[in-house]
């Protein structure tokens, strides 16, 4: 790398997890922003009961960026135990625990996220992308309203109409660090993950898709490598691109598309379609009026579950990046 880049990471779940799992080994100045809307499983519950915001999938980011000597080792395990009985306890994990107690403590999410922060002496930051209480809601064709992120998972089993668009209610509004990392950023990363329930959420909130379309930084846009039922059934990437840059409202393309080339082991795929999931096909002549430039690689890791290799999607990241700078001295 040329020189060391302010990296901003946009998304939730595994997908952030992964992407910051790579980057953190790189000479980069790492941002995540995470998506606040996760109602369900040991997140719902604690905000349910707490009221407070879900610590979920800032928890993943903590664990991803957390250093890797012993005691930040030994911690990001513990940040991930999931407790499998006990009455209250059951299915929840160790670390969503320890940042709710903390924001009681503190009385404030964004210091508890901090403390949490410099005890996993993580790399880079974590930062929610809001702070306002809402609720993602999501309206289908047939006029039927889905309320929480939960709920529209679970679409394709509960209803025939598909989703015309989400929205947060009430409206949302950015917590400041994040419009200034945006403003400041070199690259701007989204994706991979749900399309409408872990990377839309993040462009609802508001001046958030503005303070993207203002920023100098490159657009990456990483594609899934699979489709989602209830989200993204029969989605080619092209899909993917199109609903991000209306999310953006920007008519221009994105700087860059990510995308896995490598053929997915047969067995595991088999295993996937019988689930509803199937590759996402790259349509290049319709990504072509979406995106700039599309870059292929080798990006698979494919284990139990089917997952993007972190070290290859840094290495293509850094390389976009490189090359961007290069291309523009």
């Amino acid at each position: 790398m040329l020189s060391e880049s302010k990296i901003v990471v946009i998304g939730g779940g595994t997908g952030n997890h992964t992407t910051l799992t790579g980057l953190k080994k790189r000479n980069c100045e790492l941002t995540a922003v995470v998506t606040m809307s996760d109602d369900g499983g040991s997140s719902g519950r604690l905000r349910d009961e707490l009221g407070q915001l879900p610590p979920g999938d800032i928890r993943q980011c903590l664990v991803a960026l957390a250093a890797d000597d012993y005691i930040s080792a030994q911690l990001r395990k513990l940040f991930n135990y999931r407790f499998t009985s006990g009455q209250g306890l059951n299915g929840h994990s160790f670390g969503n625990l320890f940042i709710s107690a903390l924001t009681d403590i503190t009385g404030n999410p964004a210091t508890a996220i901090a403390e949490a922060s410099r005890m996993l002496h993580i790399k880079g930051s974590v930062l929610p992308v809001t702070l306002t209480p809402t609720i993602l809601k999501a309206k289908l064709f047939d006029g039927t309203i889905i309320d929480g992120e939960s709920q529209i998972g679970l679409r394709s089993t509960m209803y025939d109409s598909e989703i015309d668009y989400v929205y947060l209610e009430p409206t949302a509004y950015p917590y400041p660090p994040v419009i200034e990392a945006l403003e400041a950023a070199d690259a701007i990363v989204i994706g991979p993950g749900d399309i409408f329930t872990s990377i839309l959420p993040n462009l609802l909130v508001e001046n958030v898709a503005n303070a993207i379309n203002q920023s100098k930084a490159i657009k990456i846009y990483i594609c899934n490598l699979m489709t989602k039922p209830g989200e993204s059934d029969g989605f080619a990437a092209s899909d993917f691109l199109k609903l991000v840059k209306s999310y953006l409202y920007t008519d221009k393309p994105l700087d860059y598309l990510l995308v896995n080339n490598v053929s997915l082991p047969q067995s595991i795929k088999k295993r996937y379609l019988r689930v509803g999931q199937q590759p996402v096909e790259l349509d290049i002549e319709n990504c072509n009026k979406l995106a700039s430039h599309i870059k292929q690689a080798p990006l698979l890791r494919a284990e139990v579950y089917l997952r993007h290799n972190p070290d290859a999607l840094a290495n293509a990241i850094i390389e976009l990046i490189d090359s961007h700078r290069s291309a523009n001295r």
